[in-house]
């Protein structure tokens, strides 16, 4: 069973995770909070844009790996695993900016949504 397709775009997102986690550790040294937010904006959204890509990312590199295990087309692997990876990056670099709405962060969530569905939509599509 190959995966090399998956493995490539979870290595990449994990690279990416432990930079976020980074982000949030340099806020919790910078404002001395140990635990919980501390009521800072800051470490408010650097907790944020890290719980938010733990939140959509394990479950989209699942379906990706379960349509790579169905010999799912590697183009589509690719466009779906770039969708995961540029939407989450867009999402983050959108909070960065803003704590409000911003074109990044919509961007961002419309990538990851459009994974999400295109994967499971492939998923219906082939067990049919």
């Amino acid at each position: 069973m190959n995966t090399q397709v998956t493995g490539f775009y979870a290595a990449l997102l994990a690279i990416f995770y432990v930079v976020l986690a980074f982000a949030v550790v340099r806020q919790r040294m910078k404002l001395r909070v140990g635990l919980g937010d501390g009521q800072q904006p800051s470490l408010i959204k650097a907790i944020r844009i890290h719980g938010n890509f733990a939140e959509y990312v394990p479950f989209a590199l699942l379906l990706l790996l379960l349509l790579e295990q169905k010999a799912g087309l590697s183009w589509q692997l690719h466009l779906i695993g770039g969708l995961i990876l540029g939407g989450r990056i867009l999402h983050a670099l959108g909070l960065m900016k803003s704590a409000g709405t911003s074109p990044w962060r919509f961007l961002g969530m419309v990538s990851t949504f459009t994974a999400l569905l295109v994967s499971a939509g492939l998923l219906l599509w082939q067990s049919v």
